[in-house]
């Protein structure tokens, strides 16, 4: 199509979504679900508008759905008003590392003994499938703020996390196959694939988020400077942590969700003689805007500053789901349909993630709905779509790229789609027996 065309087609999409974006909600339809049957009549499955191809544009297609994950890290860490130190992290550490951790050794027994794949492969497959996706889950994640709920906050957490942390399992994959250096006895993808990039991803963005949110903060009530931009800010923010991460070896997409975390948790330093604008009585001065007075006020700068980056971010979050969902579903006629697809799917949503949640949250106590909710929400998505580009652009060919691009992307748009249509009922369930009503099954 021609740029014209595309503005129009571009155009009559978004303000679509718009019109019927009340419908939508209330019917048990995900907007992905929408985008990702649309990608597919657009792709040359329908009307051969997009040509996505995988292996052909793998380059391009790395660096759209590595774009998409930056924007949900840093939306998702602006989201959760909890420390990383505080003790409501636990579970989400350890759906992150344990049962992610479990979740690549399962996968990656499935295809060494089920699809006869060599180790290095079967442990690429399951760097590739083990992270969830935080975007794909919001309809099961809880209101942001300081008292989340356990399940929506723990699915939030680990979605964020475990897309930093499948990054070694996909480089050890590489390096089974002979793509990738280890070091002698493994000694380079210990210490700086795993715990350097890990750590040192989260200390970079923590730092970075805190100093910039500080700094800004201070500027605003001091000098009366570094007003608006806001989405300056936000992109700057994103870019410069995930520049210094990857520049310092460590994991860009940690940093960015730490950047996001820690710039919502600056908090303002209140002058001395000086009273918040909420409370009763205090004068505002009408010759100056409302927004601009809050984001100069020593008692409100800090809040006004993360309310206006989270609301650019929701938006930005929202045009990235639609961008890498419909490649997605414009992917999907270069995925080979296979005989193996109809016990690897089951097994990995009904088997295999349930049992690595079983192993991450051994020895905590957990309602059963709890463990129910979560160990069924593990949707797979664009962190999955990214890795798999990432293996392609890093000397994976040949027949195992084509059995690796047809494991993903059938089983996301599996996953969309399973997940999308159960979100409502069972959210409903779940809700009703968190307030007490009495128990009944899952719909």
């Amino acid at each position: 199509m021609s740029f014209n065309h595309w503005t129009l087609f571009v155009g009559l999409l978004l303000i679509t979504m718009v019109l019927v974006g009340t419908l939508l909600a209330r019917l048990p339809l995900s907007s992905a679900m929408i985008y990702l049957v649309v990608g597919y009549v657009l792709g040359p499955g329908g009307f051969g508008v997009i040509t996505a191809d995988p292996i052909a544009h793998a380059g391009l297609l790395e660096l759209v759905a590595e774009v998409a994950v930056l924007i949900s890290l840093f939306a998702v860490g602006l989201k959760l008003g909890v420390p990383l130190l505080d003790r409501r992290w636990l579970l989400p550490w350890r759906l992150a590392f344990v049962s992610m951790s479990a979740t690549v050794g399962l996968i990656a027994a499935l295809g060494y003994w089920g699809l006869g794949l060599s180790v290095g492969a079967a442990v690429l497959l399951g760097g590739i499938l083990a992270p969830t996706d935080p975007v794909l889950a919001s309809g099961v994640q809880s209101e942001p703020g300081a008292k989340p709920d356990r399940v929506g906050f723990s699915l939030a957490g680990e979605g964020a996390l475990n897309d930093g942390s499948a990054y070694p399992f996909v480089l050890l994959g590489l390096a089974l196959m002979g793509l990738h250096e280890m070091g002698e006895w493994g000694w380079r993808w210990w210490a700086l694939d795993l715990l350097w990039a890990t750590l040192g991803g989260l200390a970079i963005g923590a730092v970075l988020g805190s100093f910039i949110g500080i700094l800004v903060v201070y500027l605003r009530t001091r000098h009366q400077n570094a007003l608006g931009l806001d989405v300056f800010l936000s992109l700057g923010l994103v870019a410069l942590s995930y520049g210094v991460a990857q520049l310092c070896l460590a994991s860009g997409f940690l940093a960015v969700f730490a950047a996001g975390l820690a710039l919502q948790r600056v908090r303002e330093h209140p002058m001395a003689g000086t009273v918040s604008l909420d409370k009763k009585g205090v004068a505002v001065l009408l010759h100056r805007p409302q927004p601009e007075i809050r984001a100069t006020h020593s008692h409100h700068a800090s809040a006004t500053m993360n309310l206006a980056v989270q609301g650019f971010n929701e938006q930005l979050e929202k045009l990235a789901e639609l961008a890498i969902v419909l490649t997605i579903g414009a992917m999907l006629p270069y995925a080979s349909w296979s005989p193996h697809l109809l016990w690897f799917i089951p097994v990995l949503f009904l088997l295999v993630r349930p049992l690595s949640v079983v192993v991450g949250m051994l020895g905590m106590s957990a309602p059963g709905r709890q463990r129910t909710m979560i160990a069924w929400f593990g949707i797979r998505g664009i962190g999955s779509v990214f890795y798999l580009m990432y293996a392609l652009n890093h000397g994976v060919s040949g027949p195992l790229a084509g059995t690796l691009v047809s494991l993903t992307l059938i089983t996301v748009a599996v996953s969309i789609l399973a997940h999308g249509i159960s979100v409502q009922p069972l959210m409903a369930w779940y809700l009703a027996r968190q307030r007490g009503q009495p128990d009944q099954p899952p719909p």
